[in-house]
């Protein structure tokens, strides 16, 4: 009305009231199409906002359920301040970081007031259990019962524990005050669970009476017939015993779980595989009382030895059957209850070894040592590793070294801590040793009978004498002595202290031999060649042998363990400048070597003797010149003083093939050939000598004749003299030809066949 009124004053006004309804219906149109964009942008923006609503409340329930607070706040300034300006976006990041404070104060709040919960029970459970144990009138299955509660709350505090170490790991002074408190609740409890195991063994009867075992009517049964309380148990004596048994092994996974976690990023294998506390309650009793006959028996261990096999065997097979469920159901990984017994009846024997009867034996041999009065210690100590591998033949065990390696469970591990004892047992089998080796080595007829190669894995006849498969069959008696230890180090020191100087003793003996009969013949005759060869091919023989020791996996881990003295390991001489390459070529190395030197070099001298002699004999043939300017004698071919030479060559190599192994003969004759054709050529062809046509026609015959030795053993014995066959062409050339091959050079040369001998 106001907008008519200021319009219609007059009654002239009103001629215009058409035109004014025209503006009107005008605007009003153009607010119709106003409110309908309007209608439109607010349609737009409700629906953007519930989408960004929807993705907040998403955000939220992950944020909060996370406990990611921090990022939230960082999320939400990122996107209100755009709406709101600058000022709430400067305030919010101040505002993320104290609601992500306050936020991590009430986590570690609700996980500190949950643990100190936990340890609480736990302490009400130990010492609950304490005030049971006191009281004689608490039954045993209420002080069971609690300590299960015990353990079981101890599980759920660990794996707590477990979790905070890997989420909060800013969180370790509270693991650590928690750990000492468990620490001290387990320091109470673990005694606890043992003393009750303890007595509650001892009130079923165990360790059975010895006299059952040992008596000589149960040899013949088999361990399951064997009586034994573990298996006469029945109903409630036999449940509660599966249950102190369960509970024990519960509480052992429960620390080696514990020492999982606190020595994450260490080797953690060596410090938790630890025995199984349940099976050494049962071992420790039988051990006490087996040692009251032991002392008796000093003087004769193979009855130490047979009792304790006795027992091992008589109940491996009810750890199996009764113990090794309980086990499993306690989730102790990596543990059978048959090798825990064994290993434990081993290690305790061990244990008694090195307390009572090696120190007997050490007293014995300084005694000897000072005395020079040679008593029986040597032999009872030889007789006493003999009977050690006995207990652990009746299973087969596995352990876990210092060093996170398998290896055996023995009763030679009493070695590993006095490799001193080792040093001493290593000098005694030496001297057993050689004691029963020098005989031999002196009995001649052991160097003039062969041996096949039967003792190799390849057919070769080495011709070797008897006297190297006797050496190597003492040799395998120590390294199968060797295999009896534990670990990788003491077979290497062992094999060291023990094999190295045996090999070394029989090398000097075939060096002796050899300079025995150079020194008499200077190898003239057949008898000092014979000599040498068979040293030769003990030499060969041995040097196959130890190669072929080599390749197998026992003695590639110890090459693998040298060092720069007797068991010392690559890793503790990985200071030193020797490169890791000289430790993969096996044990004995050196001692293969040693053989190889000596074989190359007697094999040299036998062709230098039989070139030398072949020489002197050939001489008057080398130095009469005019032979090769007049006719041949009527009848003959060859030349008269070449014969002698060459029946003397074959007279010796007939020798030297009947006695030399066929691998070093072909060198020998082969090195012959070579020396041969070097003679001949420097001392006929390289003297300024003159041939007429039939000097090399009868030059011609001489070297066949020459080769014809040689061919027994090749197809073309020419080859192995190419200076003397290439010369023989030479001589055989038309005179245009030879002329060319002079003017083309060296390469007309080659292209004629010429390829040893230079133009000059």
């Amino acid at each position: 009305s106001s907008a008519l009124n200021a319009k219609l004053g007059t009654n002239h006004d009103l001629t215009q009231a058409p035109r004014i309804v025209a503006e009107f219906l005008t605007q009003c149109d153009d607010l119709e199409r106003n409110l309908v964009h309007l209608n439109r942008t607010l349609e737009s923006n409700l629906a953007s906002y519930a989408s960004f609503s929807n993705r907040i409340g998403h955000l939220f329930g992950i944020f909060v359920h996370e406990e990611h607070w921090f990022y939230l706040i960082l999320f939400l300034c990122g996107n209100f301040c755009v709406i709101d300006g600058e000022g709430l976006g400067e305030e919010l990041p101040s505002l993320a970081k104290e609601v992500a404070r306050v936020e991590a104060v009430r986590a570690y709040a609700e996980v500190a007031s949950k643990l100190d919960n936990l340890i609480g029970d736990i302490e009400d459970a130990v010492s609950s259990t304490m005030n049971k144990n006191l009281r004689k009138d608490s039954s045993a299955q209420n002080s069971e019962e609690t300590r299960m509660v015990a353990i079981k709350t101890l599980k759920v505090t660990e794996d707590l524990l477990t979790s905070v170490t890997k989420a909060r790991p800013q969180w370790a002074r509270l693991v650590s005050a928690v750990d000492h408190r468990v620490d001290r609740a387990l320091a109470i409890l673990r005694p606890q669970a043992i003393a009750d195991h303890r007595a509650f063994l001892t009130s079923f009867g165990w360790p059975p009476s010895l006299s059952n075992l040992t008596s000589s009517s149960l040899d013949a049964r088999k361990s399951s017939e064997v009586p034994t309380p573990l298996f006469t148990m029945h109903g409630d004596l036999k449940r509660r015993y599966c249950e102190n048994f369960f509970a024990l092994c519960r509480l052992q996974e429960l620390q080696r779980q514990r020492k999982s976690r606190q020595l994450e990023g260490h080797n953690r294998e060596v410090a938790l595989h630890q025995p199984l506390w349940a099976i050494e309650e049962l071992v420790i009793p039988v051990s006490v009382a087996c040692q009251r006959h032991f002392s008796k028996w000093i003087d004769k261990p193979e009855f130490i030895f047979a009792l304790v096999y006795k027992i091992t065997r008589d109940y491996v097979d009810s750890m199996d059957e009764l113990l090794q469920p309980l086990v499993d159901e306690a989730m102790l990984t990596g543990y059978s209850c048959k090798e825990e017994w064994i290993s434990a009846m081993v290690t305790s024997l061990s244990t008694y070894l090195a307390k009572e009867i090696f120190p007997i034996y050490i007293g014995q041999l300084e005694e000897e040592s000072v005395t020079g009065i040679r008593s029986q210690a040597r032999t009872s100590w030889l007789h006493l590793i003999d009977l050690m591998p006995l207990v652990e033949q009746s299973g087969i065990l596995l352990s876990l070294l210092e060093d996170g390696t398998p290896r055996k469970i023995s009763s030679l591990s009493v070695f590993c801590d006095r490799p001193d004892w080792l040093d001493m047992w290593a000098e005694i089998e030496l001297d057993d040793a050689m004691e029963k080796l020098k005989p031999e080595i002196d009995e001649e007829r052991n160097w003039t009978k062969k041996v096949q190669g039967a003792d190799l894995s390849n057919s070769d006849d080495y011709k070797s004498p008897a006297v190297s498969s006797i050496t190597f069959t003492c040799l395998s008696s120590l390294i199968e002595r060797c295999r009896l230890l534990p670990t990788v180090s003491l077979r290497s020191r062992f094999l060291r202290l023990t094999s190295t100087p045996v090999i070394k003793f029989f090398l000097d003996c075939l060096l002796l031999r050899c300079q025995e009969a150079e020194g008499l013949t200077a190898l003239t005759d057949d008898d000092a060649l014979i000599k040498v060869s068979n040293s030769v091919n003990a030499a060969h023989y041995s040097e196959s042998i130890l190669k072929e020791w080599c390749e197998d996996v026992f003695f590639l881990e110890m090459g693998l363990d040298q060092g720069e003295h007797p068991g010392e390991s690559v890793a503790e001489n990985s200071g030193s400048e020797v490169p890791i390459e000289e430790y993969g070529n096996g044990i004995f190395h050196e001692e293969i070597v040693k053989f190889e030197d000596f074989r190359t070099q007697w094999v040299e001298k036998i062709t230098m003797v039989i070139l030398r002699g072949f020489d002197a004999r050939c001489r008057d043939y080398i130095k009469n010149r005019r032979q090769w300017q007049e006719k041949s004698e009527e009848g003959w071919t060859v030349s008269q003083t070449l014969i002698g030479a060459l029946d003397y060559l074959q007279a010796k190599m007939a020798v030297i093939e009947e006695n030399l192994n066929r691998v070093d003969f072909a060198g020998i004759w082969r090195s012959l050939a070579a020396g041969v054709d070097k003679l001949i050529f420097n001392g006929i062809l390289m003297s300024n000598v003159k041939f007429h046509e039939e000097g090399v026609e009868r030059f011609g015959y001489d070297v066949e004749v020459v080769w014809g030795v040689f061919r027994a053993w090749c197809l073309r014995p020419e080859g192995f003299f190419p200076k003397v066959s290439e010369s023989l062409k030479l001589l055989k050339m038309e005179k245009d030809q030879l002329e060319d091959s002079l003017k083309g050079g060296q390469k007309r040369m080659t292209e004629n066949g010429i390829r040893h001998l230079s133009v000059a």
